[in-house]
């Protein structure tokens, strides 16, 4: 098959083992920038234009679209669906899931264990907004924020509303959350591949730091998950619509709690820390779900 992967960096770890396993399985595997793309819309015959070519009918696409460019990488990727080709995750899915407001709104309506959480534009009372998700401590952060940056821990009451007030006087969008003591600054990362998750690992912030992330200097071990973990992992990833992501959870004293599901996850951290050959189960995947689109009439996505 020929398969694309959208990515803005061709030399990232993630980027390079999806290649080097699709072409070990025999597929061509092309990596095209996303921001190097531009679109040819049409009712009859849409198609995707690079550095000057049109681009072949693909049997499948896996996006790899970061947080900065989402509307645009979403609008490409929605193009290569127009055109007939498999997209391991829908552009509406990715979409979706970078809402983080969004995303634990849907969440919280399926009944899926989340933190619990306040938002508002202009609160009468931010005492009252910081009260109602259980008081300080308290998690506070930037909608648009990734790998932990935009994310504070405040301490106390008066802490937070300091920060609160500092960042609605920037016109910030921020959620408010309960801090799940009990995690000890530990989440779970589930790698959920179609409906299971094929690996996870407990990622562990470093001395002094509540953010797990382990491009904050936190380190990752191989963890095994309760029956209830995955169920609520992959019921996440059904709620977003997406066929392949990272599902953040928090252990709790009432079960496990969903922080955040990613649409591009890396694959670097968790298949060092369990050994599995992810990016090659990603390819297993498409091959269950993909037919080859060469023989599609384009247009009719």
């Amino acid at each position: 098959m020929k398969i694309a992967i959208l990515s803005r960096n061709s030399n990232l770890y993630s980027s390079n083992r999806l290649k080097e396993a699709g072409e070990a399985r025999g597929h061509q595997v092309d990596i095209i920038d996303t921001l190097h793309c531009y679109m040819d819309i049409t009712s009859s015959r849409p198609t995707v234009r690079y550095h000057g070519e049109e681009l072949p009918l693909y049997d499948a696409v896996i996006p790899r679209i970061g947080a900065s460019i989402t509307f645009y990488g979403t609008a490409v990727a929605r193009q290569f669906e127009m055109m007939g080709t498999f997209n391991v995750n829908e552009s509406v899915a990715i979409s979706r899931s970078r809402d983080k407001l969004r995303s634990l709104q849907l969440l919280s309506r399926k009944g899926i264990g989340l933190p619990r959480t306040g938002f508002a534009s202009k609160p009468d009372n931010i005492k009252d907004l910081i009260k109602n998700v259980g008081g300080a401590p308290v998690v506070i952060k930037l909608l648009e924020g990734t790998q932990g940056i935009g994310v504070v821990l405040a301490d106390t009451a008066k802490a937070a509303e300091s920060i609160i007030e500092a960042f609605m006087g920037l016109r910030a969008n921020i959620l408010v959350q309960e801090f799940i003591k009990e995690a000890g600054g530990a989440d779970i990362r589930c790698l959920v591949i179609g409906d299971r998750v094929v690996a996870a690992m407990k990622r562990q912030g470093a001395e002094g730091e509540f953010r797990s992330n382990l491009h904050r200097g936190g380190t990752a071990e191989v963890i095994k998950l309760s029956k209830q973990e995955r169920e609520t992992a992959v019921n996440a990833a059904k709620v977003m619509g997406l066929n392949f992501c990272g599902v953040d959870l928090l252990r709790s004293q009432s079960g496990p709690m969903v922080m955040e599901v990613n649409s591009s996850p890396g694959l670097e951290g968790i298949e060092t820390a369990t050994g599995k050959d992810v990016a090659g189960m990603v390819f297993d995947f498409i091959e269950k779900k993909a037919k080859p689109n060469s023989n599609k009439t384009r247009g009719k996505g």
